[in-house]
């Protein structure tokens, strides 16, 4: 049987299964509170800022669809990714890939909701509804789980309540905005191991990523010494800023401004911040937290080599002076297994790294669909060359999402899951300070903690 992200090699349990879902909740819960809001406050940085988390609707009761039965879905802001979502599961109930029903969407601005609600009124002729109030489309008895493609700064909140209502989630990358908050929702993750949790990472469901995992493991490429991987595309006008101005409303009118701005509190109202959020310091990690994600994630899933443990990172602006994040970004991140990751990334030029794993004994390369394994010059008498065949799944972020709709009946955990999210944000949260502040920064995967190195 084929390793894949969901089971890892045939017999062995995930990083985040139920087993250690039940172990480790007490400890995670304790290593959580070190960034509570005294912890916060205590790290000074501007993009570490406190933020109140924590459940804030009433506890469900987990429905779980059994067979026979349609998944009715909720959708937490059905902007552009939004809408996208709403497209790809009408295309699995048309086609008959899944038996699945958006019934539900939320949204701060009332046009948003009207344009995702025309797509499933179109589909499913259902009369979906919408709730300007996420919570009350949470606290409805007849969802089963909730997608979340609200923007980067409301994540973590939404995942809190969804799992705390007792709605299995998929919610966009990154899974939240701050390292921090990605402690709370581990710990809410953690705290609820019945429920299916996924993060919407694309690249996972390529079948090389596992078959390079099962590589690495059989020891055809010796230690995995060096990898390097990236995200890289250009743009004529300044990237995210093919978001259309005004889609969403006026506030005070359709929109409810304050809403959108949650717990930054009352901001200045700016058409653009709302529209084109990633492009801006405050309300994203920009290129690390938008694209690296697809790209790190599925290659921490193949390499196997424990939590970070060190990150430096360093990010310019060459091109897209307007945008406050950085257009250019470079990552290199150490794991505790004995390993260091070379990320890049770019919305300047298109030209980005060949994706590979360097080990002791052999190089692999992953840019194909298929997985070349080529020796060493001193180990070609000990290693052969080897091309592995990987199948041709089509689109894979389809494939997520089919697989979380999998899950949902079989209760198995998701591809994307907890354990990696939280890995991946300890580069996101630690590369983004590090570029701003100059600074390397450690983790400790015992206290759970982030600091300058």
């Amino acid at each position: 049987m084929a390793d894949d992200p969901t089971t890892g090699t045939p017999g062995e349990a995930p990083d985040a299964s139920r087993r250690t879902f039940l172990t480790t909740s007490a400890a995670i819960a304790g290593a959580a509170a070190v960034f509570g809001l005294a912890g916060r406050a205590r790290a000074g940085q501007p993009w570490y800022d406190a933020t109140p988390l924590g459940a804030t609707v009433p506890a469900g009761k987990l429905r779980t669809v059994t067979d026979g039965r349609t998944i009715r879905m909720g959708l937490i802001g059905p902007g552009g990714m939004g809408r996208g979502h709403c497209q790809a599961f009408a295309n699995f109930h048309k086609t008959g890939q899944a038996d699945v029903e958006i019934v539900a969407v939320s949204d701060c601005s009332i046009p948003q909701m009207k344009r995702g609600k025309e797509i499933i009124d179109a589909e499913w002729n259902n009369d979906c509804a919408m709730h300007q109030n996420y919570k009350d489309l949470l606290a409805r008895e007849d969802i089963n789980a909730v997608l979340i493609a609200s923007p980067e700064h409301w994540h973590a909140q939404h995942i809190i309540d969804a799992l705390t209502a007792g709605k299995d989630v998929y919610t966009e990358k990154p899974m939240t905005l701050r390292f921090s908050q990605a402690m709370d929702v581990r710990k809410t993750v953690l705290a609820h191991p019945d429920q299916i949790f996924q993060v919407g990472t694309q690249m996972m469901m390529i079948p090389k990523y596992g078959k390079a995992r099962q590589a690495i493991k059989d020891g055809k490429i010796g230690k995995p010494i060096w990898s390097q991987t990236s995200y890289c595309r250009n743009s004529k006008d300044g990237e995210w800023n093919y978001y259309e101005l005004g889609l969403g409303g006026e506030p005070g009118k359709d929109l409810d401004w304050d809403a959108w701005c949650g717990y930054m509190g009352r901001q200045p109202w700016d058409p653009k911040v709302y529209a084109r959020w990633r492009r801006y310091r405050k309300f994203s990690t920009g290129i690390i937290g938008d694209l690296l994600v697809h790209v790190m994630t599925p290659l921490i899933y193949a390499l196997d080599q424990g939590w970070p443990t060190r990150v430096v990172g360093t990010g310019g602006r060459y091109i897209d002076l307007d945008m406050e994040n950085h257009d250019q970004v470079n990552i290199q991140a150490q794991f505790e297994g004995g390993h260091t990751m070379v990320v890049a990334g770019s919305t300047d030029n298109e030209v980005g790294l060949e994706t590979m794993i360097r080990g002791h004994k052999a190089n692999m390369y992953l840019n194909g669909r298929h997985v070349q394994i080529r020796p060493e010059r001193i180990f070609v008498d000990d290693v052969d060359e080897e091309e592995i065949q990987c199948e041709d799944i089509g689109n894979d972020q389809d494939r997520l999402r089919l697989n979380w709709l999998e899950c949902l009946r079989s209760r198995e955990p998701a591809a994307s899951n907890i354990d990696l999210a939280s890995k991946v944000m300890v580069i996101v949260d630690a590369a983004t300070r590090s570029m701003w502040d100059g600074k390397a920064y450690t983790f400790d995967p015992d206290t759970m903690r982030v600091e300058p190195a």
